[in-house]
């Protein structure tokens, strides 16, 4: 599982979830290392479980040809109350990291194996995550 080796602070404000205005990602959102890639089309918190899942799928499709990339890094923390606690008394616990995927945001990226290999690994591994996917190409110039 991916996590930060130290966060400045333990636990973050919550933020929103959900903004309907909210618009698509300016950054990571074109292919920079490998000819395929996974591109998120809507918007959700990815956990580090999710990712690892994610990638495992990925490497096991390829076998030992190919590379692959992550672009994504789960540092924002979250909490969450034990099971049959009252409200009140204070935030909750750690229990994970998320990164919080915009529309647009390359997810992964993979290289040197072929077309149906590549789609086959990208599209196994977007069953994993929440949000809802797209595999892209390179443009051949």
């Amino acid at each position: 599982m991916l996590f930060p080796k130290k966060v400045k602070h333990r636990k973050w404000q919550t933020g929103r979830k959900h903004v309907s205005k909210r618009t698509a990602d300016t950054r990571g959102i074109t292919l920079a290392f490998g000819s395929y890639g996974l591109k998120a089309i809507t918007q959700a918190r990815v956990t580090s479980n999710q990712i690892e899942a994610s990638r495992r799928v990925i490497s096991r499709q390829m076998g030992k040809i190919g590379k692959m990339w992550i672009r994504v890094f789960p540092d924002r923390p979250f909490t969450r109350k034990a099971a049959e606690v009252g409200m009140g008394k204070g935030k909750g616990d750690p229990q994970g990291f998320v990164f919080e995927v915009l529309p647009g945001r390359i997810l992964f990226e993979v290289d040197g194996v072929e077309e149906s290999i590549a789609r086959a690994a990208l599209r196994k591994a977007s069953a994993k995550l929440p949000v809802k996917t797209r595999v892209v190409s390179r443009e051949v110039e």
